[in-house]
This record gives C-alpha cells, structure tokens and sequence, in this order.
C-alpha cells in the first residue's frame, strides 16, 4: 500500500481528508491520517496541493513528510518496534502533559534516523534511534 511514488501517498491524504469533509465513512488507515490533519491545521490548505514541492533550504517543512512521520511513529508506539518505544512514549507524554508533543520530539529522532539511513545508503540504525529517544526522557537533547 505505501510505496514511493510521491503523488500515490499524497492522493491517499488529499482524499481521505475529503471524505472526512464530506463526513463519509472512513477505513481505519484514513481514521489515522484524518486524525493527525486535524491535529495539524497549518497543513489543511496544503492537502490538496499534490504537486507542490517543499524546499528544506527554504525553510518549508513537507507537510506531506511531517504527518507521514505521525503515522509512522503512532505504527511503532502501537507494535512496541523498536523494543521498548511504547514505554518511552508514555513517559514523554507524561513529562510533556500533551500526547502530540511528545510525538514530535519523538519524531525529531525517526527523521533524523531515516536521514541519515538515506544519506548513508543503509538501513536505519534502531540502535542510534532507540538512544536518541532514551535521552529524550533522560532530558538530554539527542
């Protein structure tokens, strides 16, 4: 279902996102990806621009990337893959009161461990992805 094609991803947000507008029945893959649009409501306007680039060294975030992101690391917390990120989750959401933030200082380490598995030409190191959020609730910065 989730290959690399760019526009194959970004339709599968851009009609969830209507469906959800139009209040029809959702699958539970669009539940999930509805749910972190709605949490992120900088992003609604971009949705819908499939063929949009977002340029990093323009300081542009990809929306598209950020709540992929959210998916990714929500997949992970509800597998416990790596061992032990469910009780990490826990404890970041209750050092940060707030379940969103927790994820995205979570999700600071998942992008930096796909970066840098990419850059690398390799597969992302759990290892270093799992240290990085060990110190998130030790309160270092990774």
């Amino acid at each position: 279902m989730f290959g690399t094609d760019r526009n194959q991803l970004r339709q599968m947000y851009k009609s969830a996102w209507e469906k959800f507008q139009l209040q029809q029945t959702l699958t539970p893959l669009e539940t999930q990806i509805t749910d972190i649009i709605k949490e992120h409501p900088e992003y609604h306007d971009f949705v819908t621009q499939l063929d949009k680039d977002f340029l990093p060294e323009m300081g542009q975030t990809n929306p598209f990337l950020h709540m992929g992101l959210h998916l990714g690391l929500r997949e992970q917390v509800s597998t416990n893959r790596p061992q032990g990120i469910t009780r990490i989750y826990r404890q970041l959401v209750k050092l940060k009161s707030d379940s969103h933030d927790a994820e995205h200082a979570m999700i600071d380490c998942l992008a930096e461990a796909m970066w840098s598995a990419q850059s690398n030409n390799q597969p992302p190191d759990e290892a270093a992805y799992y240290q990085c959020l060990k110190a998130l609730i030790q309160g270092r910065k990774p």
